[in-house]
């Protein structure tokens, strides 16, 4: 198993924003995590990666725990995710976005990089063709030279995840993929998430689409008051009658 939560639990105050959450991801998985606003989504992904401390449970990681480590030591295990909130280089190009998270993985790094060191120009030409590659998958390709910030919402949340997998990561856990897409920049996303998917990727969303869960998700995990009330297929999910009362009844959309 790729990676394994057991009993992850967070606390602020006296609310429990994660309360025993147990899930798995498998290779060449998508999970998706649904539920209302402040059900405890976003809290699993920061204690997943490290910028949250658990109360109690464990995150394990290609069989080794994740538990106090820093964010970037997880990020450089070969877990990335994104955010939100949008969190691009405004004033640099399309392209030198997504080169900044290949240099994760580089042997030079962004600095050197930047300065022109001999060893780095090499990598760098390699850097680059992987940067358009991935442009070119969600679309970007003819936006690479423009800056970041000019891109319509739609177009700089596909570049965050773009950016997201520059590293090659085993693992991607993307809040809200779809939040701001256009029907056809969502259509691009759920063929992009599959395509991923079918080249061994596994992924963890937080996704409010319902439509985009159903169709790309292998397991959902319905959270309220964070803790985990049903997991099963999106097939299952939709049937089960708890989840159609609280979330998917005919007046209500998960949030």
């Amino acid at each position: 198993m790729l990676l394994e939560v057991t009993g992850l639990t967070k606390h602020f105050g006296g609310v429990a924003a994660a309360k025993e959450v147990t899930f798995n991801v498998g290779e060449g998985e998508i999970i998706a995590l649904i539920g209302p606003n402040g059900a405890g989504k976003t809290t699993v992904f920061n204690l997943i990666t490290g910028l949250l401390e658990p109360d109690q449970g464990s995150v394990v990681f290609q069989g080794k725990a994740l538990n106090g480590l820093k964010p970037h030591r997880i990020a450089a295990a070969g877990i990335t995710r994104t955010f939100q909130n949008l969190q691009l280089f405004g004033k640099m190009s399309v392209l030198e976005n997504v080169m900044t998270g290949a240099y994760l993985k580089g042997n030079t790094g962004f600095l050197q990089a930047i300065a022109r060191w001999p060893a780095s120009i090499g990598e760098e030409k390699r850097i680059k063709q992987e940067a358009l590659g991935l442009l070119s998958e969600v679309g970007l390709e003819e936006q690479a030279s423009l800056p970041a910030a000019t891109l319509p919402f739609g177009q700089q949340r596909l570049l965050d995840i773009a950016r997201s997998m520059a590293s090659n990561p085993q693992l991607t856990l993307l809040d809200e993929p779809a939040a701001g897409l256009n029907s056809a920049e969502t259509k691009v996303l759920a063929e992009y998430l599959k395509y991923l998917r079918s080249r061994g990727k596994s992924m963890v969303l937080v996704e409010h689409d319902m439509e985009t869960v159903m169709e790309v998700a292998d397991r959902v995990m319905v959270l309220n008051f964070g803790m985990a009330i049903a997991m099963g297929t999106p097939s299952e999910i939709q049937a089960d009658p708890e989840v159609i009362k609280a979330y998917l009844g005919e007046d209500e959309q998960v949030a």
